[in-house]
């Protein structure tokens, strides 16, 4: 049998199927490749740019590193039984599942409507891709510091962002599904 068909590198064949099927269902949704502006940028540091989400990472992408530190133990939870590079690929297709949600119109409406993401035009393909990326560092690093460092580490990079983009990924879930005007006042400034 030819040695990438072997049952042991098929939880790698799941994730980049996933991806694919991730990546078509996005271009059925409408998302661009890239920045419209014909230029692909591997960083972009400000939070309120036309850019952002537009290309490979920007400061929102430290919380999809954060998704895959609290993915790590919710799958190591729900799937104690399966190996871990199974628990990666189930992992990822929740974050690429997040990703197809993420950038549904309805989704892209409430972020302008209900939080400080008021020009917020959804991801690129390039950008959804970053950020599964992101999730799947987050996994690794996840299960290599453990359960207590991985707390931590998620809070730590909480405060960061509050500080640094007045956003975070507990105060974006939060104004997504309660949305709260001194705050979203807050971001604006």
């Amino acid at each position: 049998m030819i040695k990438i068909l072997q049952r042991k590198n098929w939880p790698l064949w799941a994730v980049g199927i996933t991806l694919a099927l991730m990546v078509v269902q996005l271009r059925a949704q409408r998302r661009e490749w890239f920045c419209a502006c014909g230029n692909l940028r591997l960083w972009i540091s400000d939070p309120a740019s036309s850019h952002t989400s537009q290309h490979l990472a920007d400061p929102f992408t430290f919380t999809h590193f954060q998704h895959g530190l609290v993915l790590c133990f919710l799958v190591g939870w729900l799937a104690k039984s399966w190996k871990w590079p199974w628990q990666v690929w189930l992992a990822l297709a929740i974050e690429a599942g997040w990703e197809i949600i993420e950038n549904s119109q309805f989704v892209i409406d409430r972020y302008r409507s209900a939080t400080a993401a008021l020009g917020y035009t959804g991801d690129s393909i390039v950008n959804s891709l970053g950020d599964v990326l992101a999730c799947w560092l987050g996994l690794v690093v996840a299960k290599k510091i453990g359960w207590n460092a991985t707390w931590v580490l998620f809070f730590a990079i909480e405060v960061v962002l509050l500080i640094t983009i007045r956003d975070s990924l507990l105060l974006n879930v939060l104004m997504l599904f309660y949305p709260i005007e001194v705050i979203k006042q807050w971001q604006l400034r």
